[in-house]
């Protein structure tokens, strides 16, 4: 893998990614390509991100290991199995239940007991274990979710793709600061967009 060619240097992001087998989170067609560096199609029309966008994700949150981290948009499982290896507690939401069913059969199997996992709403948040210490959203919003923010701990990270004129996406970090939050553009990024609701079960899409 080339993550520390392309600028990864936290070694226990680095460590994570290299403990976490990618080809356990895609498609059976596609696990040739599993440690590819590209974003590959999943069920319900989603898509895991690439690996490098996945290690970059991770090192902008800034996670500890006394970190309570809410994932929004489980996917494949991927992100959230990342993280688990390095925060003391993950909550990850999805809207597809299917996807969240696979995401933690993947779970069990490697043995990751310290994910929380739910259908629903991301824009909702979860805000009965809220605050948390960390928020990561893997799809792209116009704008940070109200209920994200309220949930999000004072002197808390927020790692999230937001719409950035047509057709462009870039990453953004908001921190929560005694005086409200600031906010910090990353990277242009290319993400599945976060819609409102539940999919219904056994949709593709």
């Amino acid at each position: 893998m080339t993550l520390r060619r392309h600028g990864i240097r936290d070694t226990r992001v680095l460590q994570a990614m290299e403990e976490t087998p990618r080809e356990m989170f895609v498609e059976a067609a596609f696990r040739d390509q599993a440690w590819a560096d590209t974003a590959l199609p999943i069920a319900c029309g989603q898509t895991i991100s690439q690996p490098y966008i996945v290690a970059y994700m991770t090192e902008q949150l800034e996670v500890t290991p006394t970190s309570r981290v809410l994932e929004v948009g489980t996917g494949s499982g991927y992100q959230a199995a990342v993280l688990a290896r390095l925060a003391r507690r993950v909550y990850t939401i999805e809207r597809h239940r299917d996807l969240l069913e696979q995401a933690k059969r993947r779970f069990a199997a490697l043995r990751l007991s310290n994910i929380e996992t739910r259908v629903g709403d991301g824009h909702r948040g979860w805000p009965e274990a809220a605050p948390f210490d960390r928020i990561i959203v893997t799809a792209a919003a116009a704008h940070p979710p109200a209920a994200l923010l309220d949930q999000l701990a004072e002197d808390g990270v927020m790692v999230i793709p937001l719409d950035a004129g047509a057709m462009h996406q870039e990453l953004v970090r908001i921190r929560r600061t005694p005086g409200g939050f600031s906010r910090e553009r990353l990277i242009p990024v290319r993400f599945v967009p976060m819609l409102k609701g539940v999919g219904r079960r056994g949709k593709r899409g």
